[in-house]
């Protein structure tokens, strides 16, 4: 560990240097990429400072102590002095173990996350409604940018499916663990008898793709107009709008009719088609990697059904970790934290196992 931790100092210090350097500086695309390199280091190199200094302070009370001829009070406070030391260095270690595990290279990635009503009809489109909204106010708290990408509404208020993007640094590294089905338990206000219903919705969650991380070939897509269906007025009886990419060698299809101009469909599409991409050669990576998959917390599959909303009882219980909170309101109302940060942990701690294994 102690080489790998000089490795990664040796390397910060380089890069420290090279963002002073003016033809980098005017480089922006480059000066941004070392900056976003430095930042991920710079946590890991402060830890290993800490570590160096409470190391040396051990080492030399630890000298001091052999050497022996020290007066009792001065003694006592060169004991406590190595005590001490002894143990900031265990914690320090166990934060460093934490800080050197690989890093998912998606986690500062904005995401495009996708919303299908699975079973349940209407009642499950109501309930991908209240997930939308969820994940909406939870982007926002977080100071972060969420945008309607399509959008399949029903005549009750739901959505059939609904995709949207949000952007924001770290975005990927909070959602991503909320890929699978969710469940919900509630007594639908159509129902006159006050029975329980049970609905699921899908909930896929993509790291948004760059353009220079598929580069589609034109070749590859088939793109077709259609007239928008939904509200909208006149307009969608005149104008056909609405855009269908197909990628030819996936066979993916996506739709986008949410916007009036047809280029800024196509535009949209495209964004997703290229996330869809990327998720899928994720999901082949982490197929090949049994390992990998052994330290996540839940696989990601999308038929996995990972959390529960329980209305009657007000509790929201995720199965990966078996936890249960009994906030349902505030979790709906985008209060995730305490959830994120929960599975985040287990995930560390799956990751630490695996790697001690």
């Amino acid at each position: 560990m102690f080489d790998k931790l000089l490795e990664v100092e040796k390397r910060y210090n380089e890069l420290s240097e090279k963002i002073c350097d003016s033809e980098i500086v005017s480089d922006i695309e480059q000066y941004t990429k070392l900056m976003r390199e430095m930042k991920h280091l710079e946590p890991i190199v402060e830890e290993f400072r800490e570590y160096k200094k409470a190391k040396s302070n051990m080492e030399e009370s630890r000298a001091m102590l052999n050497e022996g001829g020290l007066e009792s009070d001065f003694r006592e406070m060169v004991e406590e002095e190595y005590k001490s030391s002894k143990e900031a260095l265990e914690v320090i270690g166990e934060k460093l173990k934490v800080l050197l595990l690989p890093r998912d290279p998606n986690d500062d990635r904005n995401v495009i996350i996708e919303i299908r009503g699975g079973a349940g009809g209407e009642e499950a489109a109501l309930f991908a409604g209240a997930l939308f909204r969820m994940y909406s106010m939870y982007a926002e708290t977080m100071g972060w940018k969420s945008e309607i990408l399509s959008a399949s509404e029903t005549g009750l208020g739901g959505y059939k499916e609904i995709s949207f993007s949000v952007e924001g640094d770290g975005a990927y590294s909070r959602f991503k663990f909320e890929s699978g089905v969710h469940r919900v338990q509630r007594v639908p206000e159509t129902e006159s008898s006050g029975r329980i219903h049970t609905s699921t919705v899908t909930v896929a969650v993509l790291p948004e793709a760059d353009e220079v991380d598929f580069e589609i070939n034109p070749k590859d897509l088939q793109i077709d107009t259609f007239r928008s269906s939904g509200a909208g007025g006149q307009h969608i009886n005149k104008t056909s709008s609405a855009i269908r990419v197909t990628h030819i060698p996936t066979g993916t299809v996506v739709e986008c009719q949410d916007e009036r101009s047809q280029h800024k469909n196509k535009e949209k599409a495209l964004k997703v088609l290229r996330s869809r991409l990327l998720d899928a050669e994720i999901e082949k990576k982490n197929a090949e990697i049994a390992g990998e998959r052994k330290a996540q917390v839940g696989t990601g599959d999308r038929s996995e059904r990972i959390r529960t909303y329980n209305y009657p009882q007000g509790r929201v219980s995720d199965h990966r970790i078996n936890l249960t909170l009994y906030k349902l309101e505030q979790i709906l109302n985008g209060d995730l934290n305490e959830l994120i940060d929960a599975l985040i942990t287990a995930d560390t701690a799956e990751k630490l196992k695996a790697q001690s294994e």
